[in-house]
């Protein structure tokens, strides 16, 4: 039903996500500067988005994360789960009564997962997408690889609704975490399209905002 990309850059994490249900942004991704970021997905389990980024927070290795989630969840083959820590390591669980096309996978530094795809071809256009945008930040990386999954075919019941979040900075024990970008599309005959559209006007507030005076 969803199709995402998590990510890190230095010391930039992401997620983006788009799907054919309402309020993507509301349930699936989460991120914490400083410990890393993850997209809870498919039978979406919402706890996995505060206890997995409290084991990250802990030291956990995201596959380490992925066994205890698995420990602690009776529906665990019904979740899809991507994560990125700190370091850049990835780790991606796809369950086996995942509606398929479903699948996903984790290379240094990003990690991509998809279910009720058009098929695997989704996934791969995003990952080549991310990859060709690398003099990009991160959140335009982002979006260039959620349209070109959605180009690619995308949910195969159609669009509604996409997010896009991004922290940075050091570990910082406020919650909700500080974001570079926090975006919602909510319900939108063109989700991924709009998102690019809102973050475009988000770049240009950032740049007429003037610097601070120097000490």
């Amino acid at each position: 039903m969803t199709f995402s990309i998590v990510a890190r850059h230095g010391d930039v994490h992401g997620v983006a996500t788009a799907t054919r249900t309402l309020a993507v942004g509301a349930v699936v991704p989460a991120a914490a500067p400083g410990v890393g970021a993850l997209a809870t997905q498919a039978r979406t389990n919402r706890a996995f988005r505060s206890r997995g980024l409290a084991l990250l927070r802990e030291g956990l290795a995201p596959a380490e994360v992925l066994d205890v989630l698995e420990r602690e969840d009776e529906g665990y083959a019904m979740r899809q789960v991507a994560l990125v820590d700190a370091t850049g390591r990835t780790a991606v669980w796809t369950g086996p009564e995942c509606t398929p096309w479903a699948g996903g996978w984790g290379r240094p530094d990003v990690a991509v997962a998809g279910n009720l795809l058009t098929g695997r071809e989704v996934l791969e256009a995003m990952e080549a997408a991310f990859a060709a945008a690398a003099d990009e930040p991160l959140p335009r990386r982002l979006v260039a690889a959620l349209a070109a999954g959605d180009a690619a075919g995308g949910d195969l019941r159609g669009r509604q609704s996409a997010a896009l979040l991004v922290v940075a900075g050091e570990p910082e024990p406020e919650w909700p975490p500080r974001t570079v970008v926090d975006l919602r599309v909510d319900d939108h005959p063109d989700p991924v399209g709009e998102l690019g559209r809102l973050l475009t006007l988000a770049e240009a507030e950032d740049a007429a905002v003037p610097a601070p005076p120097a000490p």
